[in-house]
């Protein structure tokens, strides 16, 4: 039997924020236990949550730049559990009116453009933290986290792969960034993923009992508790088993899923308006001056890279990645006269190589756009050659100085005195009778050995195109 994979993702972006979603306690990562959380995180007895309105302000922003309804009303909940990190016993979130409703994301899967439907994105606080190690046997409780807005975003179940689900995640991390509504780390938790996953029989319209894989936080993680949780339930099923609805956790280092709890419906949680908070009520006026703040968003910035700069998809998707990336190019490739496409392909290659081995972001990089644009533009008027270039590089990562002042520094600067390397070639063919005899009767792959000879001769630093060029006249002369 074929089988054929029905995903939705639950994503929690938590908002950049400099307090909480109802209280003033700070959301600054990194504080000791305990510190950050106030009378009203915790719930005690008489304290008033006040809404954040800089939290309602960036979930607007988000709800615009996916073509969603923003919802003149929408009303807090309460979502009633227990546990351990929720001191209220209680949870504010949005159920049945939520600010943002019924938007789309497009998505780009092997060339092709595919659209996924948001249904929802609510804002809530997020619960405290357990902590299992060091305490003997027992848990810690840390609530920093208690209260920090999060606004959670609920895709339709449109995603047919884990390879889509990891496409659609991914443009969804660059677009909360681009907006600056979230900072996307998800080693810290600010971006975090449930799945939904379940299988059907290719061809039925009925959706097959889905499993919710909690909390991943990494792109490759997603993909693969996805692809294991398809195997084992088309293998459960296949086997004569049946899926039971549950919560399931992705344990890495085993790279499986296994069972958490029994997953509960919207009733276990007894759902009703939070009594001390009023219904949001969001005007034209104020979504109006909320899209006026809105950036150029990456679909429409690739778009124009790829009119502005002369760049195809693929050049133009990587540079668009992230709001970072984008800037850095656009003032390389001014600062370097306009060549888009030798500065994309520095900028894309041996620059973000430099960053990935160092584990820099580009804001933290020892290189910057004017002194990278310095090397593109002595690449592009035939100072240096490309190989040149790399070893020049290097050195401006290693240093404060201009490509100009490395290539004076140390002598690079490419020969292209047609006269010059003219005398080079002649002496080494001079050298060489046997080769040359040989590659006359028709090995033409000595060609090499004869290029090899000139730049060992140059110390590299011929011009590539001079000396291929001058080389082939000599030799077959």
């Amino acid at each position: 039997m074929q089988w054929e994979t029905v995903i939705g993702l639950e994503v929690h972006a938590q908002l950049a924020t400099q307090s909480k979603i109802f209280s003033a306690a700070a959301t600054a990562y990194g504080a000791e236990p305990n510190t950050q959380a106030c009378t009203i995180d915790l719930g005690m007895p008489g304290v008033l949550p006040v809404l954040n309105a800089e939290a309602v302000r960036m979930a607007v922003k988000f709800g615009l730049a996916i073509n969603a309804h923003i919802a003149p009303k929408s009303v807090f909940a309460r979502k009633n559990y227990f546990y351990p990190d929720l001191p209220k016993g209680y949870q504010i979130s949005q159920y049945d009116l939520p600010v943002v409703g019924n938007g789309k994301l497009d998505i780009l899967v092997d060339g092709n453009v595919m659209t996924i439907g948001i249904t929802r994105a609510h804002l809530e606080e997020d619960a405290g933290k357990s902590l299992h190690e060091d305490f003997h046997g027992l848990s810690g409780i840390d609530l920093n986290r208690a209260g920090t807005p999060l606004l959670e975003i609920v895709s339709e179940p449109d995603m047919r792969s884990a390879k889509e689900a990891v496409a659609y995640l991914k443009k969804l991390h660059s677009l909360v960034r681009y907006l600056e509504i979230c900072d996307g780390n998800m080693q810290e938790g600010s971006f975090r993923c449930d799945a939904n996953v379940s299988v059907r029989p290719k061809g039925q319209k009925e959706f097959g009992t889905r499993a919710e894989i909690k909390n991943l936080n990494s792109f490759r993680f997603v993909e693969k508790a996805i692809n294991f949780e398809v195997e084992r339930q088309i293998e459960l099923i296949e086997n004569g088993g049946k899926i039971v609805q549950e919560t399931r956790l992705y344990d890495s280092v085993k790279d499986e899923t296994r069972s958490m709890r029994s997953k509960e419906e919207a009733n276990d949680y007894r759902y009703f308006p939070d009594p001390d908070l009023l219904p949001l009520e969001i005007t034209d006026a104020f979504a109006n001056e909320v899209r006026k703040t809105l950036p150029e968003l990456p679909d429409a910035k690739r778009d124009r890279f790829k009119t502005q700069y002369g760049l195809g998809d693929y050049d133009a998707a990587v540079l668009t990645a992230t709001r970072e990336l984008a800037d850095f190019f656009e003032a390389v490739t001014a600062e370097a006269g306009g060549d888009a496409k030798l500065s994309a392909n520095w900028v894309m290659g041996d620059f973000s190589a430099a960053l990935n081995k160092a584990g820099l972001e580009i804001d933290q990089s020892p290189v910057e756009a004017t002194r990278l644009a310095g090397l593109i533009r002595r690449i592009a008027d035939d100072t240096i050659s490309g190989k040149i270039a790399k070893q020049v590089f290097e050195a401006l990562w290693e240093s404060q100085d201009t490509a100009d002042e490395i290539i004076e520094k140390q002598g690079l600067k490419q020969i292209t005195d047609t006269s010059a390397i003219e005398a080079i070639i002649d002496q080494i063919i001079a050298d060489n009778p046997t080769q040359l005899e040989q590659y006359r009767s028709g090995k033409d792959k000595l060609f090499g050995f004869f290029v090899g000879q000139a730049m060992k001769a140059t110390q590299g630093k011929a011009n590539p195109q001079q000396l291929n060029d001058l080389l082939k006249a000599k030799l077959n002369a």
